[in-house]
């Protein structure tokens, strides 16, 4: 999968996005440290280590670079930057019985604009899964021959040791 670029300059704006998903009760925001160990452990169980060890990384940075979205204090999906490279946004994931209600474009909007508001001009989605939806959602274009990209030497668990 190659990798995405998105220009943070000509992003959507995020309040139309925000207020659809206070409509439904659905609450964006920047995780807090004290809830960092029930949103690790959400992503071990939903998505995996590999996420979980990214999800950490954007806790200790300062500001913290992951979002949350809630809904009823119960956890619905998350969004990271600036995890395994500076300027690289995810790992992303939304709860699978919550998904088509806009959480996760709300969580890449809420990521991509805060990584404008730090500085970042442009935006890199890593190993990018569901292109289309980035580049629907945010105008993402994609980098030919970015594959694999910053993960070329990457440790797996499932690899022989």
């Amino acid at each position: 999968m190659n990798d995405l670029l998105v220009k943070l300059y000509e992003l959507p704006p995020i309040a139309p996005v925000l207020a659809s998903q206070q409509e439904q009760g659905i609450v964006i925001r920047r995780g807090i440290a004290p809830e960092k160990h029930i949103v690790l452990d959400w992503i071990e169980k939903h998505f995996g280590k590999a996420w979980v060890s990214e999800t950490d990384v954007a806790y200790c940075n300062q500001p913290n670079t992951c979002f949350v979205a809630t809904i009823r204090q119960r956890l619905a999906g998350f969004a990271c930057y600036d995890t395994t490279r500076r300027g690289f946004f995810g790992p992303t994931g939304v709860d699978e019985e919550l998904r088509g209600k806009g959480i996760g474009k709300a969580l890449l909007l809420a990521c991509l604009h805060d990584m404008y508001a730090q500085g970042y001009g442009y935006g890199i989605i890593g190993a990018a899964g569901p292109v289309d939806f980035y580049k629907r959602a945010v105008g993402a274009i994609e980098i030919e021959n970015s594959s694999p990209g910053v993960y070329f030497n990457m440790l797996r668990e499932d690899q022989d040791t």
